[in-house]
């Protein structure tokens, strides 16, 4: 008996299953406000250099005051667009401009120009407060913005190295107590921050405790799942974080402060820590640290709350011991980060998976941090961007469960390529459509992370899945820390972010056709387990290959038949042929 078997014994889909992916997905929620949180409070609003003669003229209704339009028209130079410049005003004031038709006013556009010495006037209209107009992240600190996103996600990195092979340790239920504490005071700490440098610090904590959160969950609603029930729960979940960019959106509307926004998507996970020390700890990774105590009265918890008493009676410690030999034979091996490439099928998958981790979370967050160059009310675009995780995640599910992992995880990267890499060709000129290819790609990016998740879970055994699944959300955020730089690129060469943006899926989509399929197949439990399925794998698909050439064999020799007999009668002696209308007889 295998321990899936136990699960269905113990009330499979049951009671508590559906409860615990209920409560697992409302942290997943806030995940996607945190990650996506910048598009907001580090927006950049409408700004120019602060007029040095009249500070009355400053916020984002000066030209609406009076005196203040011409005040601006001749303190500030326009750009060829006759649009105000960011990033310099003139040294002395130039009151011939209010007479454009003027011969002066040609003369006073070349007009010594200096940098914004006194600070910045920020249109307030859209955005009160963000922590660009708290610390003028703007002009030559304008790549401080992106830094701190980046800084951001180095956490989210750090945290995956540290909470996957924690969690391997300790257990799920630990590590995902800790890191919603970590993540409710970090984040909460960050809406006060004094400075730049502390609220990079404690966003830098934020993204740590993001990894273990998005870990822990996972790990916890599919090794209480059975296998026929996998796909679902994933896609819930997955749902779960498309409602999260919902709520963003409908928060950041409704706050336009940075600080009290930061502290709106951080305080729920004071609620989520105080709840999950009802979560049950996986019975399974119990199993393969050698406390099968431990996991026979977690397995008695369950059957408990899905009504199988019965069940509850049944199971014993020798029933354990007698049924999970291979699980109790790896509690006395110790393993690390390097077994994710000891052997030779584990191997395969964890380079075939970096390139997908890698390649998803990259082209991702270069397409949703980037709200604002979209040419669309940014709240707008958020709600879009969210809503188009809907259908995606749904036609993904139903791939999932009918063609398997492998064909979605490998097509949903390539569309989403074909699609960024389609908006080089499309004018700038043409916003919707450039839009509608962007929304389409992040669409196929959102399936390409849910199906992911549950890949990543079902391909790695018990023994080293949250190592694994640490590894994959770590090449995710070195995926996520690039992205803005790559953007960055884009100052020098336009179409080479999207160039770059679109190459990576299209690359990692085909390195997935390389991962074995795992639809309809157990968990594995040990790095043996692993090893005989790729075995397995391997003979199937050269049986079906030979198969496949001997029926093409078969064909081709039936062929050559036919054109063989063609040719012997068309060669054949004359007297076998028959004579010809109104030809005489030989």
């Amino acid at each position: 008996m295998t321990f899936a078997e136990l699960l269905d014994q113990v009330g499979g889909m049951g009671r508590f299953q559906i409860l615990n992916v209920v409560l697992l997905s409302s942290p997943i929620v806030f995940m996607a406000a945190h990650n996506l949180l910048q598009n907001f409070t580090a927006a950049i609003p409408s700004h120019h250099c602060r007029v040095a003669f009249n500070h009355t003229c400053d916020g984002g209704n000066a030209s609406k005051k009076v005196g203040c339009t011409d005040l601006l028209k001749a303190s500030i130079p326009t750009d060829s667009y006759q649009r105000v410049q960011k990033c310099r005003r003139f040294v002395t004031l130039q009151w011939q401009l209010l007479n454009p038709n003027s011969s002066e006013a040609r003369g006073a556009e070349a007009a010594e120009t200096e940098p914004c010495w006194d600070g910045w006037t920020y249109d307030s209209r859209v955005f009160a407060s963000t922590i660009v107009t708290e610390w003028d992240l703007v002009c030559e600190f304008r790549t401080l913005q992106q830094m701190a996103q980046s800084i951001y996600m180095a956490g989210v990195l750090v945290g995956a190295v540290a909470f996957g092979s924690l969690s391997d340790k300790f257990g799920r239920k630990a590590l995902l107590i800790w890191s919603c504490l970590q993540m409710a005071v970090s984040g909460s700490c960050a809406a006060f921050a004094p400075s730049f440098t502390a609220y990079c610090i404690f966003r830098f904590l934020s993204g740590m405790a993001l990894s273990g959160v998005s870990l822990n969950c996972v790990s916890l609603s599919v090794e209480w799942t059975p296998m026929h029930s996998r796909a679902t729960v994933s896609m819930v979940t997955g749902y779960g974080y498309s409602v999260g960019q919902f709520v963003l959106a409908g928060v950041a509307y409704a706050i336009r402060d940075w600080r009290w926004l930061q502290l709106a998507v951080s305080f729920p996970y004071f609620v989520f820590f105080l709840y999950a020390w009802w979560f049950i700890e996986s019975a399974r990774w119990y199993a393969t640290t050698g406390k099968l105590d431990q996991a026979l009265t977690e397995l008695h918890k369950v059957a408990r709350i899905n009504g199988q008493k019965e069940q509850e009676q049944k199971l014993s410690l020798e029933v354990l011991r007698a049924n999970l030999q291979k699980e109790m034979a790896s509690a006395k091996s110790t393993f690390t980060v390097v077994d994710l490439v000891r052997t030779p099928g584990v191997r395969r998958i964890t380079c075939c998976l970096f390139f997908v981790w890698f390649s998803t979370s990259f082209a991702y967050y270069g397409l949703a941090m980037d709200l604002q160059n979209f040419g669309v009310d940014v709240y707008l675009i958020q709600v879009i961007f969210g809503a188009v995780d809907i259908p995606a995640k749904l036609i993904a599910f139903i791939v999932i469960c009918y063609c398997g992992r492998r064909i979605t995880q490998a097509l949903s990267l390539i569309l989403a390529g074909l699609a960024i890499a389609a908006n080089i060709f499309v004018p700038q000129d043409m916003q919707i459509l450039r839009t509608v290819l962007a929304v389409f790609g992040k669409g196929c990016l959102a399936a390409s992370f849910n199906c992911v998740f549950l890949y990543t879970g079902e391909l790695y055994p018990t023994v080293i899945r949250q190592t694994g699944m640490g590894f994959g959300n770590t090449m995710a955020r070195v995926g996520g820390i690039v992205a803005p730089l790559v953007k960055m690129t884009g100052e020098y060469f336009p179409t080479l972010p999207i160039l770059i943006y679109g190459a990576s899926p299209i690359i990692s989509g085909i390195a997935a056709c390389f991962l074995p399929e795992t639809l309809n197949v157990p968990l594995p439990d040990t790095i043996e387990d692993v090893e005989s399925q790729s075995v397995v794998q391997e003979k199937t698909d050269r049986s079906s290959k030979e198969i496949n050439s001997h029926q093409d064999g078969v064909v081709l020799q039936t062929r050559l038949c036919k054109e063989s007999t063609q040719d012997t009668s068309a060669d054949s002696p004359l007297h076998d042929r028959p004579p010809k209308p109104g030809a005489p007889p030989l």
